[in-house]
């Protein structure tokens, strides 16, 4: 075979790749939409973060513009391997078919070859098997709420059929392309003249790889339209803070780049591992039983000192030891592993699991959950950080070790219990100059009112405190909203500033045990930042 000849077919196989892949794409998101399965480019990053330490995490932070860019990051290489992955193997087959084309007595039936079809199959399923052993961690995702069990079949299933898909649209496009007789000669192609493969079948693969564009492209931006890009971070801060806050405007923080579209016909929750009755739920089971209503404060283990990454709602759900109870743990049990249908896990004490402040719930501030807060069910346990109130819960796992979470797996913790804090969030304030700053001057002898909110986890807050002169002397701060002992404290201070210059504002908390706010800053990682919130105060004479 020419030189000339031998570069047609790649490019043949090259394109036959290529169509075969936006095929298999099209697949893939398809079943992203309608089945909830994670496809290989947003599964393989969910599988590999846990592995990273938190020093490497935030350094891709860093580098390619925070959270958001680093999904996207994410999703643009997962992309691109697929497609360099799909044209080389394509490449490959066209090279492995005409080195055979000697033995064309042999090797063709029907047009086909016996070598290329093996090849085909071949990849195609080592490609399945490889992806099962990688990615069986987080095979148990279901955007659309399948449990764990169910989810790992699915997810399997779907990988065998786009991996199938594709193979078949590579030996039928290569085949369209370079259309061969039943048993074929070395040079000769019917219709198609030695050294001139590629030409109008040529063109027409490739019109059928651009028609394939058009509904994976809408369909992807279908999915873009929902990405968390435009609210993951949202902070609840400022003075109109309220202290119940709104549905819409409770702060978020999510890992995925699509937040699970859960369908409560597809939603079960599991509860197994170490029980005597492992129980399976749907949505109507678990929102007859009985329930309870508990306000509970959430905040993320990455909010910094003054920051707003903490929010404040009334829950109505199930308590989790009914839920455990019901399927009689057996001895031994040490942690709870929770399951998301974004594949998310994470884990606290069993101990803590069978506290009647637990809830799997269900509804937030008298409305079902948000989608984007864990609909139709996510948990919430009082006094650890918002990481272990898992969303989209689709199992809880009774296990006899300590097992470690997504996050945890980086390294955050081991402590997750929510330190005692307090901060300012009226009147308005930003950085200025390096430090936290009021954005209007106060002047002499004029009253102004501090407001602020103080937090102790599940150890509710006993007073508040607030200091003028950078923490020299301290004077007690009224309690405006007291809340519960699950939840923040808001309160205020009336100032009458009677010299000019420069004044350091702070405030403290003492917790509901008599435990007093620590001074000593930390930052967030590990285990969430600590230390007094300072706003500096220009006083005018």
């Amino acid at each position: 075979m020419s030189i000339g000849r031998r570069i047609g077919t790649l490019m043949v196989g090259g394109l036959a790749g290529l169509v075969a892949t936006l095929l298999m794409v099209l697949l893939m998101v398809v079943g992203r939409i309608w089945l909830g399965i994670s496809p290989p480019p947003e599964a393989i990053p969910d599988r590999f973060a846990p592995t990273l330490d938190i020093d490497t995490f935030f350094s891709l932070f860093n580098r390619f513009g925070g959270y958001n860019g680093l999904k996207k990051f994410g999703i643009r290489s997962g992309m691109t391997g697929l497609f360099a992955v799909g044209t080389l193997v394509g490449l490959v087959y066209a090279a492995i078919v005409e080195s055979r084309r000697s033995r064309a007595s042999v090797a063709w039936r029907l047009g086909l070859s016996r070598i290329g079809l093996r090849f085909v199959t071949i990849t195609a399923l080592l490609l399945w098997i490889i992806s099962l052993i990688v990615l069986w961690p987080v095979l148990d995702a279901n955007y659309r709420g399948l449990p764990p069990s169910t989810a790992r079949f699915v997810s399997a299933l779907g990988l065998l059929v786009a991996y199938a898909s594709y193979g078949i649209a590579l030996i039928a496009t290569y085949r369209f392309v370079i259309r061969r007789r039943a048993v074929d000669s070395p040079e000769t192609t019917e219709g198609v003249p030695p050294g001139a493969p590629v030409g109008r079948r040529a063109v027409l693969a490739g019109v059928v790889g651009a028609l394939l564009v058009v509904p994976s492209y809408r369909l992807l931006q279908r999915l873009y339209n929902r990405a968390t890009f435009s609210y993951d971070g949202t902070p609840y801060s400022g003075p109109g803070i309220q202290p119940i806050t709104p549905n819409d405007k409770f702060y978020i923080v999510t890992k995925n780049v699509v937040d699970p579209n859960v369908t409560t016909s597809f939603w079960r929750l599991e509860v197994g591992g170490l029980v005597e009755d492992a129980k399976s739920y749907s949505f109507d089971d678990l929102a007859s039983l009985p329930s309870v209503d508990q306000e509970t404060t959430l905040m993320c283990i990455s909010n910094h000192i003054g920051a707003g990454l903490f929010s404040n709602a009334t829950w109505k759900g199930v308590p989790m030891r009914d839920l455990l109870a019901a399927s009689r743990p057996k001895a031994g049990a040490v942690e709870v592993m929770l399951y998301g249908a974004d594949g998310y896990t994470d884990t606290f004490a069993f101990e803590k699991a069978m506290e009647p402040t637990t809830l799997v719930v269900y509804e937030m501030n008298g409305a079902p959950l948000p989608q984007r807060h864990g609909y139709p069910v996510r948990v919430i346990v009082p006094g650890l950080f918002g990481e272990k109130n898992v969303k989209w819960v689709t199992g809880i796992e009774v296990v006899d070790h300590d097992a470690k979470g997504f996050y945890e797996q980086q390294g955050w913790g081991p402590n997750f219990v929510i330190p005692t804090r307090s901060d300012i969030f009226a009147p308005r304030w930003d950085r200025q100059r390096g430090k936290d700053a009021f954005t209007e001057p106060m002047r002499v002898g004029q009253p102004t009112t501090i407001r602020g909110r103080a937090f102790a986890g599940n150890r509710g807050v006993a007073k508040v405190e607030v200091s003028l002169d950078d923490g020299e002397t301290w004077q007690p701060a009224k309690i405006d909203y007291p809340g519960t002992q699950l939840t923040w404290t808001f309160w205020s201070y009336d100032w009458h500033p009677a010299d000019p210059g420069d004044h350091v504002v702070t405030s403290r908390a003492t917790d509901g045990t008599g435990a007093v706010q620590t001074s000593d800053r930390r930052d967030i990682v590990p285990q969430g930042a600590t230390g007094y919130h300072r706003v500096m105060a220009i006083v005018e004479g």
